[in-house]
């Protein structure tokens, strides 16, 4: 399994990003995904995370700002960031639970991305 994260980027304070996140591999069912990020000298937190049959909970710091959704057929999740605050600044991780048929016994797993740096400026 393989996670790959994109979208990260600088913007300023009040504007918008959309961070990607594709899982990849053969035989897979993936079903939570979610979005966490790690400031510089805290720990990760969880930001918002989405079943595989679409409900999702979101930290109350990015409430009514930051909307989680994903394609199932894609194995995607996608953070949509509006209203972007400096507090936001972090490097984002995506996180997927699965499910591997491939060999002889089904194997549970969490996989995560490589992290992609979101920068809100002032």
């Amino acid at each position: 399994v393989q996670l790959q994260a994109s979208g990260g980027g600088l913007v300023q304070a009040g504007g918008s990003l959309r961070l990607s996140c594709a899982a990849s591999g053969t035989r897979l069912t993936i079903n939570d995904m979610a979005w966490h990020r790690q400031a510089p000298g805290k720990e990760r937190e969880l930001v918002a995370a989405v079943t595989s049959g679409g409900s999702t909970n979101y930290a109350d710091s990015v409430k009514a700002r930051f909307t989680i959704s994903r394609d199932n057929a894609k194995n995607t999740v996608y953070l949509q960031m509006n209203s972007l605050k400096p507090e936001d600044t972090a490097v984002y991780y995506c996180e997927a639970d699965y499910l591997d048929f491939g060999g002889p016994t089904v194997v549970a797993g969490r996989k995560w991305g490589q992290g992609t740096q979101v920068t809100v400026s002032s």
